[in-house]
């Protein structure tokens, strides 16, 4: 049976893919849930070809596949990927894409998380952004927030073109990347309000690890219920 995939965006670059997926994946890891998180498209890489946050996507992944099976798609400069790609000549091949997802899909997992990279919106081309290929693939949608000052308007017009998209949004994750915001509780309050969708964890700034611990449990837990039809 293929596994049960899900699409992991955000509200902008640096609003905590990485460090929730990773959170999620030593969740699943805790719940004996074979779990691999992957990154399609990742600009900004090492002098071995290789970028940061897929790395942690394959270090906390409960399976083993080679960086380049993790990160099909990788540009030295951390740029938007697609000037990247005009500059390193290497365009962003759907069809790669595509044959990674199958193969992703084929692996000895239970759940499949996919990283987007910035945005919702990333352009793949002048035409083309990934909420595109995310769309055809019909893959459910996890939203993290990145709570600061600023982010209810993102978080809202993010969610409007998800479900502009005909993509399910599944829940959102309020991820505080501001240790000093005015007015978190309210703020956090005020988008449980305006998302329909679920809240599904608050992960505050720098976790103490017992609690790092409980988030993912919980994060892990659950996103396992929501995935299971």
């Amino acid at each position: 049976m293929a596994a049960k995939a899900l699409f992991i965006t955000a509200t902008d670059t640096d609003a905590g893919k990485t460090y929730i997926s990773s959170l999620l994946l030593q969740g699943l890891s805790g719940l004996n849930i074979a779990a691999l998180g992957v990154k399609p498209i990742a600009a900004g890489a090492d002098e071995q070809g290789r970028n940061s946050d897929a790395l942690l996507l394959q270090q906390y992944s409960g399976i083993a596949l080679p960086y380049r099976q993790i990160n099909p798609i990788c540009y030295q400069a951390p740029v938007a990927p697609h000037l990247a790609a005009v500059n390193e000549q290497q365009p962003i091949d759907e069809t790669l894409l595509n044959n990674a997802l199958l193969h992703w899909q084929n692996q000895n997992i239970e759940h499949l998380l996919i990283e987007g990279a910035g945005g919702w919106l990333l352009p793949l081309s002048q035409q083309r952004y990934l909420a595109d290929w995310v769309a055809e693939q019909g893959l459910p949608v996890l939203l993290v927030v990145g709570v600061k000052l600023g982010c209810l308007n993102h978080a809202m017009l993010t969610v409007r073109e998800i479900e502009r998209s005909g993509c399910k949004l599944i829940g959102w994750v309020a991820n505080c990347i501001a240790p000093d915001m005015l007015l978190l509780e309210q703020n956090i309050a005020d988008l449980r309000q305006r998302i329909s969708a679920p809240c599904l964890a608050v992960v505050p700034y720098a976790p103490a690890p017992a609690q790092y611990q409980q988030l993912a449990r919980d994060l892990a837990k659950h996103v396992e219920q929501l995935t299971q039809n």
